[in-house]
């Protein structure tokens, strides 16, 4: 198993070496996509995780503290052979993170059936969301239909009638087309699906100019992102057919695609500036850490920390696991989100923004909110969970 890094590396860069290993220590085990185009997104999941971390003085819930960070690849199949060794080998007492839906279906199992606890730091699919959930099966990011909702009752909201909506072809993009219909109540022009990892959209791009929609709505992350706000303002298209977006136009996205993604707006949960203590505190000490302004996944992995700080605290270390996810359930910490509470599915209860690009003062680009578009907003499979 390739082990990208871990406590031991992570947090001597951070001024925190030496921390001791003992029978009472913590050992976490954190799941990312850390290679190729996607990594920035793992990238910022994984660094928000371990700032929380370090601010808790290397000790989540006063336990010395192992992360072992793996590099998934984005490879279902050799990401469960690398959680199979964090299980059996390294005997992690909780697993983190998770950034793709692919890779989330397929460590999912696996994990549940050890019985491990297990916070998701990104990917939200719908089968563990509602007849597949778990108990052991915790998130601090959202269901993955829940910011492409947020698009399709912004677009029904501008009186947009007809769309074309274009994703991925994995479980996610599948999700997100799922979401924003939920909502947008018009007419579908032309439903695309493309695939997983794509990077050159302009047969994509000459089905949307010919069919002349109101808007289009996409999600494409990472560098599939970037490459798709770029060629579709090549086309041209920007000035004639808004781009609606989740998961595309974002702090990963945005330092390629600068100037050409400002003003484009996209669904989320967070932005780096939402006004509350908490999130004030996380984004300066974000930037101040590792020069960069945090986006969602940052945000969602540092908050997966908060929570097992807090969880462990509560239930006085991990060796009680039904006192564990009990104390996990109540989610009692400051989220950077501000309104955050779990439902009966254990995914979140939260607010759902209107965001949009923009190039800040000191020539950083970042998202920003616009509007509120849903308050405590629940997923649409809880209903199916019986735990």
């Amino acid at each position: 198993m390739k082990r990208i890094i871990s406590t031991a590396v992570a947090l001597g860069a951070l001024g925190l070496m030496g921390l001791p290993a003992s029978a009472e220590g913590l050992k976490i085990g954190f799941l990312a996509t850390l290679s190729g185009p996607p990594a920035v997104l793992g990238q910022h999941m994984r660094d928000g995780f371990l700032l929380g971390v370090k601010q808790a003085g290397g000790k989540l819930g006063g336990m010395d503290t192992e992360v072992i960070v793996v590099d998934d690849e984005l490879k279902p199949d050799s990401a469960i052979t690398k959680v199979q060794g964090l299980l059996e080998r390294d005997k992690v007492d909780i697993m983190a993170g998770v950034v793709f839906s692919n890779v989330m279906m397929a460590v999912y199992k696996p994990i549940i059936e050890s019985e491990t606890i297990f916070v998701g730091g990104n990917a939200g699919p719908s089968p563990i969301a509602g007849k597949g959930c778990s108990k052991y099966f915790f998130t601090t990011s959202y269901q993955n239909d829940n910011n492409h909702e947020v698009m399709g009752k912004h677009a029904q909201d501008a009186g947009y009638k007809r769309m074309v909506v274009m994703a991925p072809n994995y479980q996610a993009g599948k999700d997100s087309i799922a979401g924003f219909k939920r909502f947008f109540k018009g007419e579908i022009v032309d439903e695309i699906y493309t695939q997983l990892g794509q990077l050159d959209f302009s047969a994509e791009i000459a089905k949307i100019a010919a069919a002349k929609p109101d808007a289009i709505f996409t999600f494409m992350p990472g560098g599939m992102g970037v490459n798709l706000v770029r060629q579709y303002a090549q086309a041209g298209l920007s000035e004639s057919t808004p781009f609606l977006s989740a998961f595309t136009v974002d702090e990963t996205t945005l330092p390629a695609t600068k100037d050409a993604a400002v003003g484009l707006f996209a669904g989320a949960e967070w932005a780096p500036s939402l006004d509350n203590d908490a999130n004030k505190a996380f984004v300066a000490a974000f930037e101040a850490e590792y020069g960069y302004v945090p986006s969602l996944y940052a945000a969602q992995g540092y908050d997966a920390a908060q929570l097992i700080d807090a969880s462990v605290k509560k239930a006085g270390g991990v060796a009680d696991k039904g006192a564990l996810i009990a104390a996990m359930a109540e989610a009692d910490f400051a989220s950077v989100r501000g309104d955050f509470k779990y439902n009966t599915n254990h995914f979140p209860i939260q607010d759902f923004y209107l965001v949009k690009a923009v190039k800040r003062a000191d020539g950083k680009y970042a998202t920003e909110v616009v509007e509120k578009v849903f308050d405590d907003h629940s997923d649409a499979y809880a209903a199916s969970c019986k735990m």
